[in-house]
């Protein structure tokens, strides 16, 4: 290309390094888009809802659909039980850790499927990562989609510190969602009220949470957390996506308080 069609930036990128600082540096000068700035992105959890079957996801899903008029959703799926038994399977066969993030997506996509036929009568897609291209149309039209949470790294999922389970799992997926997309919030339901200072279903002296910010809750080295430690560390470095909301929809109303911007449940900031 001709030195003068380029702008400053790119006669750096096109000359200089991808590994200098200083390039990288430059590439932060303008700030980045938000592309979907109304959506909400929701994520229900596997183990805490989709497992417990009719009493626990239909009134969830009806809660979903009464707030369609007012809330676009992006709603992405955990894996659940299911996953955990694919994994112990896999880790017996001595699978590696690429691999055991394959079988962890399709059990993502059999409950994204579920809830899907749960809510096409109401027009809501299920959609696949080559589909996301096509999210503002349905946003627009239908208000609504669902969508597996576990992302697409698959081969590519880098090895964990300890152990093989994939690090990278859909509460990670759901995230990255929200943080690319820019979207006006990301909304973790699960089976709890929020964070505790363990795990209230085992500890009974477990301490309720209601706010905090990652560098805090790192402080604490909790031995159970309520989201992936990965969420934890792309919020870092998150452009948009600097807070996320963690809430108990097995009590109805508190989704539709979340997306009103009620603090219900715990809130986690960059």
């Amino acid at each position: 290309m001709q030195d003068q069609l380029l702008t400053q930036l790119g006669s750096l990128l096109v000359n200089g390094s991808l590994t200098d600082d200083a390039v990288l540096a430059a590439t932060d000068e303008h700030p980045v888009l938000p592309i979907l700035p109304n959506a909400n992105v929701v994520k229900i959890g596997g183990q805490s809802l989709i497992d417990r079957g009719r009493a626990a996801v239909f009134p969830l899903l009806d809660e979903l659909v009464a707030n369609l008029p007012d809330h676009q959703m992006i709603i992405g799926t955990g894996a659940g039980t299911r996953a955990r038994h694919a994994y112990s399977v896999g880790l017996d066969l001595g699978m590696p850790t690429g691999v055991l993030s394959i079988l962890g997506t399709f059990v993502s996509m059999q409950n994204a499927r579920m809830l899907h036929y749960l809510l096409a009568k109401h027009g809501i897609p299920f959609i696949e990562p080559v589909q996301f291209a096509q999210l503002p149309f349905y946003l627009e039209e239908r208000r609504g989609v669902v969508f597996f949470g576990m992302p697409p790294y698959i081969y590519w999922q880098p090895n964990p510190a300890v152990g093989r389970i994939p690090p990278n799992r859909t509460d990670t997926g759901v995230y990255l969602v929200s943080e690319v997309f820019g979207a006006r919030s990301m909304i973790y339901v699960k089976d709890e009220d929020g964070l505790y200072t363990a795990d209230p279903k085992k500890d009974a002296n477990a301490t309720f949470i209601p706010r905090i910010t990652v560098d805090e809750l790192e402080a604490l080295n909790l031995e159970d957390v309520v989201v992936e430690h990965n969420v934890l560390e792309f919020m870092k470095n998150a452009r948009h996506s600097r807070s996320i909301q963690i809430i108990n929809g097995l009590k109805p109303g508190n989704l539709t308080r979340a997306l009103n911007g009620e603090h219900v449940g715990t809130i986690i900031t960059a």
